[in-house]
């Protein structure tokens, strides 16, 4: 196959999404680009290589080893960050299918949403947020990866969904809106699940209204809120759920905080951690510091360790912890000296 022909791959695709697609979608021939031109793919769409990037990047490897609510769990089937943003990219992905957005674009906002979150969840990302006099915020620390300390030169709409997945600013593209939504359904959902399964609460122990208006199962709620999501937004130039529905999610969501987030068997190590991130805070501060060669100000120094510890995961921080501050016993150096000794003693 010539190379045009890899060139005309792309240009079907771009066809496709003008031909297809709703008014309301981003089309990928219209992208506004990168920070840094590059020349197009011959074969993929922006989006399409915006999400291959993510995926292949180091962030996002290391969100199997970093906390969704419990710390470093031992179990194969409780969620972590990365299965997090995988079941946000499959709802998103349904409801961007169903409404004829750009899908691509979704699954490269979902995938890459979460780069930034620290080890042990909101909890570390508190302490970095109590010690940075500028605050600290995962969602900002997720396009400092993409944009700084990987250098993904993502596109704009990419970067775009994945700052304003959380927070007060609504994205400029429906498809980020559908992931800004979709985290809450998703983590929601994954949540009881996984809170069910630790023992923390009971099936029968979820709120009444919610959960008659939902459904008794995890698939009954998610089918709920995504059906409605889609009912609400069709032909339309937002994304949002019913007022009902988003009560109920609302509802659902706070005794999640109540009974799971907040003073529950789920955060008795909370404490431990957060002491732990501060010590190694200051530790790597000090390191840097002290450096010999040292021509950073305190402000780069602070930066540089918070970024450096937000990238760690939940066992890389416990395994540096231990190696920095837990004292080594001290084990009893074996030779061979004695046994050739005993051996010359026996050969007499």
């Amino acid at each position: 196959m010539s190379i045009s022909n890899y060139t005309d791959i792309r240009l079907r695709q771009f066809k496709f999404e003008d031909e297809y697609l709703s008014e309301f979608a981003t089309k990928s021939s219209s992208s506004l680009g990168r920070e840094h031109f590059e020349q197009p793919c011959p074969i993929r769409t922006e989006f399409q290589r915006d999400r291959d990037r993510i995926l292949h990047s180091k962030a996002f490897r290391r969100l199997k080893h970093k906390t969704q609510v419990f710390f470093s769990p031992e179990g194969d089937h409780y969620r972590t960050r990365m299965t997090h943003a995988l079941e946000v990219s499959q709802v998103s992905r349904t409801i961007a299918r169903a409404l004829k957005l750009n899908e691509d674009l979704t699954e490269a906002i979902a995938l890459g949403h979460d780069l930034g979150h620290t080890p042990f969840g909101h909890s570390g990302e508190e302490v970095l947020d109590e010690i940075l006099p500028e605050g600290f915020r995962h969602n900002e620390q997720s396009v400092r990866v993409v944009s700084l300390i990987e250098d993904l030169n993502l596109t704009k709409e990419t970067i775009d969904g994945i700052l304003n997945h959380t927070g007060k600013e609504i994205p400029y593209t429906l498809e980020g809106q559908i992931v800004k939504i979709a985290d809450r359904v998703a983590y929601i959902n994954h949540d009881i699940d996984d809170s069910i399964r630790a023992g923390i609460i009971a099936q029968n122990s979820l709120p009444d209204a919610p959960i008659k208006y939902f459904g008794q199962t995890h698939n009954q709620r998610i089918t709920k809120m995504v059906t409605d999501i889609i009912e609400n937004s069709c032909e339309k130039d937002k994304i949002s759920m019913s007022s009902e529905c988003w009560d109920m999610m609302n509802e659902l969501r706070s005794w999640l905080f109540k009974n799971v987030y907040i003073d529950s068997l789920a955060k008795t190590e909370e404490g431990k951690a957060k002491k732990l991130l501060r010590e190694l805070f200051d530790h790597y501060t000090g390191m840097l510091e002290s450096y010999e060669d040292n021509v950073y100000s305190a402000e780069v120094i602070r930066r540089t360790v918070a970024d450096y510890i937000a990238g760690m995961t939940d066992r890389y921080a416990l395994q540096r912890y231990k190696e920095l501050f837990i004292p080594k016993p001290m084990y009893y150096q074996t030779d061979n000296n004695y046994l050739i000794k005993l051996a010359d003693r026996n050969n007499r």
